[in-house]
C-alpha cells in the first residue's frame, strides 16, 4: 500500500499525500478505452490516402503524357495532309489565274480558287496552333515550365 501517515484529516487530500493518485493514473495509460489504436488507424487511413493520391497524380500526368504524344502524332499526319491541300490548292489557283488570262473563264471562278485555297491555308494554321499547344501540354506534363520576366524577383536575372 502507497500512501503517507497524517495526523489531520485536512491534510490527507494535500501533498505529499496525493500519491494514492499515482496508481490511478498509471491505470489510466494502461487502459485508454482504444484511443491509441484509433489514432493509429487514423494515422494509417491518412498514410493510405496520401498514397492514392499520390498514385492517382501519376496516373494523371502519365494519361497526360500520353494523350499529347497521341495528339502530336495525329496532328503531324493532319499537318501532311493539309500541306499537301494547300499545295493543291495554290496549283489550281494558279491555274484558274491562267485560264482567267487566258478569257477561257470569269473571275468567278478565281475568286472561288481562291477562297478554297485561303481556307485550306487557315486549316493549316489552325493544326499549326493546336500542334503548338500539344506540345506546349506535353512540356508541362513533363513537369517543365517557364517564368515571364514579371514573374522573376527583382535583382535576379532572367535566364
Amino acid at each position: 500500500m502507497l500512501g503517507y501517515d497524517s495526523t489531520q484529516a485536512s491534510t490527507f487530500l494535500h501533498a505529499p499525500n496525493q500519491m494514492w493518485s499515482f496508481g490511478f493514473a498509471a491505470v489510466l495509460t494502461l487502459f485508454d478505452g482504444g484511443r491509441h489504436s484509433a489514432q493509429s488507424f487514423q494515422a494509417r487511413a491518412a498514410f493510405d490516402e496520401q498514397v492514392a493520391n499520390y498514385r492517382n497524380r501519376v496516373l494523371t500526368a502519365y494519361q497526360e503524357v500520353e494523350d499529347n504524344l497521341a495528339a502530336l502524332r495525329q496532328l503531324q499526319q493532319e499537318s501532311v495532309s493539309q500541306a499537301a491541300a494547300v499545295s493543291a490548292t495554290g496549283k489550281a489557283l494558279q491555274q484558274a489565274n491562267y485560264r482567267y488570262k487566258g478569257g477561257l473563264v470569269t473571275y468567278l471562278e478565281v475568286a472561288s480558287t481562291e477562297n478554297t485555297a485561303l481556307q485550306a491555308q487557315l486549316s493549316a494554321v489552325a493544326i499549326q496552333l493546336r500542334r503548338w499547344h500539344a506540345s506546349v501540354l506535353l512540356v508541362k506534363a513533363l513537369g517543365g515550365g517557364w517564368q515571364d520576366d514579371k514573374t522573376v524577383p527583382s535583382g535576379v536575372a532572367a535566364q
